[in-house]
């Protein structure tokens, strides 16, 4: 399944034709998605600058046109001489802040088109290299070792927009033997985990019992990541007419601030807001949760 059939499975379960998820995962892989429904899905921009985790499989001795086991294989190599030292100092060297180019086979856009739609058509294109971030690397265990394609199953705690399996292509490219992805599976995005979330299974019997809207996570919870700002009693009608926040109007907030925060009171969340970094220090909001009429999110 793409990411788009699970949000179409979601919609039909769920009734509503708001639906999205905050982070494409590859058809080959499996594990954590993050669906949001209904109002919640404008809340997709701030949760898809999440961290993620992931096991991941690479495979030596064999490179793909995708990077991962999917692909066509355009070479071979024997990898029988790998040593364990070897492969565990190859992924280690991974870690780290770098510059990765993004796979063809990727929903990346480029001129207004996604990548795999232009290698679809049998093009390649210039990609500019992203930012991007490996946190920690940590190898789970070692298969296949004196063979002609041995496996280095390994866990990853990357940043946004990171491909693992361009992370497997450049560790065969620095062992010299080539190397692509076997396996994926993502266990988070952000807060969100394995344990804490629902099989499509448990989704469709949660559905046709009527418990689904049960099963969801609330906003807040969700958004409970950002750093919160408490808005006096005074200033709500402000906030939620998407007005400029100042000190003034604020009970208490986080020393350190930075990017998006949250904007609640005794209620909950009302907003979420770009924090001004001027001084006297101010927030806009950038989207309005709470409505005005009562307050109450649906």
């Amino acid at each position: 399944m793409t990411s788009h059939d699970v949000v179409s499975f979601v919609r039909r379960q769920s009734g509503l034709k708001k639906v999205g998820h905050s982070g494409t995962l590859d058809p080959g892989a499996c594990g954590v998605l993050v669906i949001c429904l209904g109002r919640a899905t404008r809340s997709i921009r701030f949760l898809s600058a999440n961290d993620k985790t992931y096991r991941a499989e690479v495979t030596f001795g064999l490179t793909t046109d995708t990077q991962d086991a999917f692909g066509k294989i355009t070479s071979r190599d024997d990898a029988s001489s790998l040593s364990a030292e070897e492969i565990l100092a190859a992924l280690k060297s991974l870690e780290g802040r770098q510059m990765q180019v993004p796979p063809m086979i990727s929903a990346v856009k480029q001129g207004g088109r996604k990548l795999y739609e232009i290698a679809r058509e049998g093009l390649e294109v210039e990609r500019e290299p992203r930012a991007i971030e490996v946190y920690a690397i940590k190898p789970v265990h070692l298969a296949g070792l004196g063979t002609s394609h041995p496996r280095a199953l390994f866990d990853v705690h990357c940043s946004k927009g990171t491909y693992v399996r361009t992370l497997c292509h450049e560790a065969g490219r620095r062992l010299g033997k080539g190397a692509c992805l076997s396996f994926l599976l993502r266990t988070s995005v952000g807060s969100f985990d394995l344990q804490s979330s629902l099989t499509l299974g448990e989704v469709r019997f949660s559905a046709a019992a009527g418990r689904l809207k049960q099963r969801l996570i609330a906003v807040d919870e969700a958004l409970a990541f950002l750093p919160g700002v408490v808005v006096r009693p005074s200033a709500r009608a402000a906030v939620l007419s998407g007005r400029r926040l100042f000190a003034a109007g604020v009970t208490s907030m986080p020393e350190k601030l930075q990017g998006f925060v949250r904007l609640v009171d005794d209620r909950g969340l009302l907003a979420v807001a770009e924090c001004c970094e001027t001084e006297p220090v101010s927030f806009r909001p950038v989207w309005v949760w709470a409505r005005q009429d009562d307050g109450e999110a649906p």
